[in-house]
């Protein structure tokens, strides 16, 4: 038998699961081992069904989830979206972080991710939808201090990268930032040259495969 929505089990399972995310990140439990597994399995259905805009093998470390987390500032009340959230790992560090789920909006294009995402954070917005088109999700009347992308810009085609950028640009606040994480290890980040400033650039090498990340800003 099927459990309603919105039943005092569901309700439980979604209280347990904030508080897990929030007040103990790291707990180590059959269902963590469970969501690790299918979140890796849902990772590699949409790679062999979409590999350019998926590009990963596997859902971001811990570590490389805690690194981006920690760039996001809390000093603000303004909005922070997540694009290409995937199978949720920086969505999780964000909230572990202490953003508070009001102030995110995720944003993912595939169906069955954005599934996952709403069963692992029910009590998050997740959106569906196309970054190259954020505007359409998140109007331009929303204060958004912080962008956190792990979108795989260097292998979507370039006329896709400079539509994404416009919307990033128009909808991030001008004091605000844009992370970005890349498996490209070396050179500018495409969005160099697509109105943004990178200020900062660190690395995570306990990641598979290492990881940079880019802080960046408007030009």
């Amino acid at each position: 038998m099927q459990e309603k929505s919105g039943s005092k089990p569901e309700m439980a399972r979604n209280l347990l699961s904030y508080a897990l995310t929030v007040v103990w990140p790291n707990a180590f439990t059959r269902l963590d081992v469970r969501l690790r597994l299918s979140s890796a399995l849902a990772l590699w259905r949409e790679l062999l069904r979409h590999p350019a805009s998926v590009g990963a093998v596997l859902p971001s470390s811990p570590w490389l989830a805690q690194a981006i987390a920690a760039a996001v500032p809390l000093d603000s009340q303004a909005l922070i979206v997540e694009i290409g959230a995937g199978t949720g790992a920086v969505t999780q560090a964000l909230l572990a972080r202490g953003i508070a789920p009001s102030r995110l909006i995720v944003v993912e294009r595939s169906a069955k991710l954005c599934k996952l995402l709403r069963r692992r954070f029910p009590y998050l917005t997740v959106v569906q939808g196309d970054a190259a088109e954020l505007i359409r999700w998140v109007g331009p009347q929303d204060a958004v201090c912080a962008i956190v992308s792990s979108l795989p810009l260097r292998s979507l085609p370039d006329a896709t990268v400079t539509a994404i950028a416009a919307q990033m640009h128009e909808l991030l606040a001008t004091d605000g930032m844009l992370v970005q994480f890349t498996y490209g290890w070396l050179g500018a980040s495409p969005l160099q040259t697509l109105g943004f400033e990178r200020y900062k650039a660190s690395w995570e090498w306990r990641n598979i495969p290492p990881a940079r990340i880019d802080l960046l800003c408007k030009a």
